[in-house]
């Protein structure tokens, strides 16, 4: 056996106690929310009886839940992967954890103790408007728990944006503008680089836009007098929450950045093409949200048909760059797949198809039909799910791997199938569903739309028992987590 002095024999940084807080966070959350959705749906599919009062509980829960936890998650990846390129602090990466606990616990007190379910959207005017549903106190308590963490968050990315700049310079250099319009030089900055400053652009506009119509609409609870203009407030918030989402797979998909070219052997490059579709999503994320908005026909039509077609254009830039990169650093690349290589390949899978439901109801012909329908929940769960939480998941694998030689074990490639098929015969339900007109955020479902919910709610077990399987896996191996070992096997044909 020859021996070569190739990176890769390197062992792999392990985690920073505070990725792995996060995680265990995040994995926890997960689980919860996870159940409260099946829950959810085993009401609609009238296999339990809950009643409308605990299904909306649930309902306003499990979307707040899961998007800040996606944000947590996504962070960790993001922050793990960064600090091998910028000098970032870590008092403000625990900050951020400390505030989002925070956050969750005075939104759980003021859904499960003040009986707050106005949904995740919290929608002006109906947090201040209850009817005697719920106190002012519990919407104060949500809205209050959704700014803390929006606070936590802001920390964070400005602690990003200091230490991009101190090493670039400016924005403009780390999104490597430099190559991009002018000569490549090849010292663009690395993809994690590009793809952190991206977010940290696009979601310190998001937060404070969602910071200011939080404290707008806390200010109305207590002084009625103040009136908000409620078509604004409604796209402050779609416009924040649409931004904040699409933000948590652009920071997870740094994982498929890092990891995979260690898988083969062959560098991600950030040439032009990848440049310039970070540098066109960075744009157009900002002035997509109203492609949720077009059967509100209050808004004025230039926005509705720039949401109609930014929708379509900001499909393809990052997710055809990214996917078209994965394809071409694996094709004969002798990649010896395990777990973390296959999860991270099907979140790409996952990613696109997640979008193309996005792409379609986004023609505002078809979204007249599809619109409030489980289409939509159809297509972000499929987003977020096979995409977005499958990126946390191949990275979970990845800290938790002893050595390269390790072999996957029976539990785990079930886990694996029984994720990815759940999840796909999941979200088909709801796609199906949507196809049959069956509306959205309904705790009470008509007789033929059970069999559907029935469906649903199987699928949604086996995603539910599959997650907690990786979660196990992972709380099991904290201790290897954090060390520095070779985690990547050997692509086939390698010799060390």
């Amino acid at each position: 056996m020859t021996t070569t002095h190739h990176p890769a024999a390197a062992p792999e940084p392990g985690a920073h106690a505070g990725v792995l807080a996060y995680l265990v966070t995040a994995a926890a959350v997960l689980l919860l929310m996870m159940s409260f959705g099946l829950l959810m749906r085993m009401e609609q599919a009238q296999l339990i009886d809950m009643g409308p009062n605990w299904f909306y509980q649930l309902m306003t829960l499990h979307g707040a839940g899961m998007v800040g936890i996606a944000g947590i998650a996504g962070a960790a990846i993001m922050w793990h992967f960064l600090r091998q390129y910028v000098d970032l602090s870590a008092g403000i990466f625990i900050a951020n954890l400390v505030l989002f606990l925070g956050g969750v616990v005075m939104i759980l007190a003021s859904v499960l103790l003040g009986n707050f379910h106005g949904a995740w959207t919290f929608l002006y005017p109906m947090p201040s408007q209850s009817m005697g549903m719920w106190s002012p106190q519990a919407a104060a308590l949500f809205m209050g728990g959704l700014l803390v963490i929006g606070v936590g968050f802001v920390l964070l990315h400005l602690d990003i944006a200091r230490a991009v700049i101190a090493r670039y310079g400016n924005f403009a250099r780390a999104l490597g503008w430099p190559q991009l319009f002018g000569r490549d030089d090849g010292k663009a900055p690395p993809p994690t680089v590009v793809a952190s400053t991206m977010v940290t652009i696009v979601n310190l506009t998001g937060l404070v836009v969602g910071a200011s119509i939080l404290t707008m609409m806390l200010v109305n609870l207590y002084v009625p007098s103040f009136v908000i203009d409620a078509l604004l407030a409604k796209g402050m918030i779609y416009f924040f929450g649409h931004v904040f989402i699409n933000a948590t797979i652009y920071m997870a998909v740094i994982a498929v950045y890092e990891i995979l070219p260690r898988y083969t052997r062959r560098p991600w490059k950030a040439n032009k093409v990848f440049l310039a579709s970070w540098s066109a999503s960075t744009l157009m994320v900002m002035f997509i949200f109203p492609h949720h908005l077009l059967m509100d026909f209050a808004f004025p039509t230039w926005m509705l048909v720039m949401g109609h077609v930014i929708g379509y254009l900001n499909t393809f830039p990052i997710l055809v760059v990214t996917g078209y990169g994965a394809l071409m650093i694996v094709y004969r690349s002798g990649i010896r797949w395990d777990m973390t290589s296959r999860l991270l390949f099907v979140s790409l899978f996952g990613w696109a198809a997640g979008a193309m439901p996005a792409f379609i109801d986004g023609t505002i012909t078809v979204n007249l039909v599809m619109h409030n329908t489980l289409w939509v929940p159809g297509h972000f769960h499929t987003y977020l799910l096979l995409g977005m939480v499958a990126m946390v998941f191949g990275f979970m694998y990845y800290l938790g791997k002893s050595d390269r030689q390790e072999d996957d074990s029976f539990v785990g490639r079930a886990a694996f199938w029984g994720f990815t098929g759940g999840t796909l015969g999941f979200t088909l339900s709801f796609l199906y569903s949507g196809k049959e007109s069956v509306a959205r955020r309904y705790a009470a479902h008509l007789p033929e739309w059970v069999p559907y919910d029935r469906i649903g709610s199987l699928f949604a077990a086996l995603v539910v028992a599959s997650s907690l399987l990786f979660v196990i896996r992972f709380l099991s191996r904290l201790g290897l987590a954090g060390r520095n070992v070779p985690r990547i096997p050997l692509a086939h044909g390698t010799a060390l």
